[in-house]
């Protein structure tokens, strides 16, 4: 497994609590015995078994593939690998711990179960952020790879002059990318946010994002997705098919959100000029995209805990390795670990930012 990040020492590590469970891994909060005795700066530590893993091959490559990107990210909205510790039973990876919550659990939090314009603007531009961030290093190493391609083309036709060339790409088959000239046929994700052009099997894009950025702008405002049916076939009828459908007047928002649910992908909001093309939109015209990253209180904060989170850290705890062995040993799977609490603890970067208010930016 080869990354920069430091090297993890799992006997160190001493689990507080499960954040969550998945069908690859397990989530943990986890503070280092030595470096942090007292528990102020917890982390999560997503661990799995190796058992798992080899039994299938794709969700093995899909961790490593994992591990490999966090290595690479350095962006306020997107996590960072702070160490990975790997096994003959356990594949493990560190990331800084976020409380309050993922954005769908605010989201329920509220009344109807969506949120105003106000706030929708404020987490969307950081979205928006974030794929720019991500579209622009995929793009670079894409580019650095077909070099590679061509460089090692040129060596091998120079060194086997008698051998025909037959390398040719399988995506150089395709439709060319507004991007790069590479498409995927790859499926990871949740149906209701899968794009026409992934349906139909056609091979996706960058535009893919643009339309999942759609979807999720569309759950903020109306507390539910567009296209979803009553089983995968409608939902997919239904994004092939269906328009989304807005109610009361329409909006510079609900503009947006139709301009990114273009079935088209060539047509879609984003398609020609990626995140900038977006981010001029009539919806977020006056944002200050300069200053989003020094707004220091967000439309929501994370709930406070009556109780502190390090006084019942440091009153015990559970050792990474010896969770995973109590777990082989138990005979049903009813037998699970106690449900996470809402945290305490403040963001690690909230210290390094500037005290500017949300309508400021």
């Amino acid at each position: 497994m080869e990354t920069t990040s430091p090297e993890l020492d799992l006997d160190k590590l001493t689990a507080v609590r499960v954040l969550g469970r998945g069908a690859m891994g397990t989530v943990f909060l986890v503070y280092d015995r030595e470096a942090d005795p007292s528990a102020r700066c917890p982390f999560a530590l997503k661990v799995v078994e190796k058992s798992t893993l080899h039994a299938k091959f794709d969700a093995d490559r899909r961790a490593r593939w994992e591990i490999s990107v966090l290595a690479r990210l350095t962006h306020p909205y997107l996590p960072t690998l702070l160490g990975s510790h790997e096994t003959d039973e356990l594949l493990a990876w560190a990331v800084p711990y976020c409380p309050g919550g993922d954005l769908n659990v605010l989201r329920y939090s509220q009344n109807d179960r969506s949120f105003s314009s106000c706030v929708i603007r404020f987490y969307v531009a950081e979205i928006v952020c974030a794929l720019e961030y991500l579209h622009r290093i995929d793009a670079g190493r894409r580019k650095r790879r077909r070099n590679l391609t061509r460089l090692i083309s040129l060596v091998s036709d120079k060194g086997l002059k008698k051998a025909k060339s037959a390398r040719v790409l399988p995506v150089s088959r395709r439709k060319p990318s507004f991007s790069n000239g590479e498409r995927s046929n790859s499926f990871v994700g949740t149906e209701e946010y899968v794009s026409p052009e992934v349906v139909r099997g056609e091979g996706h894009e960058f535009a893919v994002d643009w339309w999942a950025l759609g979807i999720l702008t569309y759950e903020m405002m109306y507390g539910k997705t567009p296209f979803r049916g009553k089983n995968r076939k409608e939902t997919f009828r239904n994004v092939l098919m269906k328009p989304p459908e807005f109610i009361g007047q329409r909006t510079a928002l609900t503009d947006l959100i139709e301009r990114l649910l273009e079935k088209d992908p060539t047509r879609r909001l984003g398609y020609n000029g990626g995140a900038t093309e977006i981010k001029e939109h009539a919806f977020f015209r006056g944002l200050r995209w300069d200053l989003l990253t020094d707004v220091l209180r967000p439309p929501f904060l994370a709930l406070k805990e009556e109780e502190p989170l390090t006084e019942r850290i440091t009153a015990g705890g559970t050792d990474i390795k010896e969770y995973f062995r109590n777990l082989r040993t138990q005979q049903s799977e009813e037998s699970v670990p106690p449900s996470p609490l809402p945290s305490t603890l403040p963001s690690p970067s909230s210290d390094c930012r500037r005290n500017l208010s949300l309508m400021e930016f």
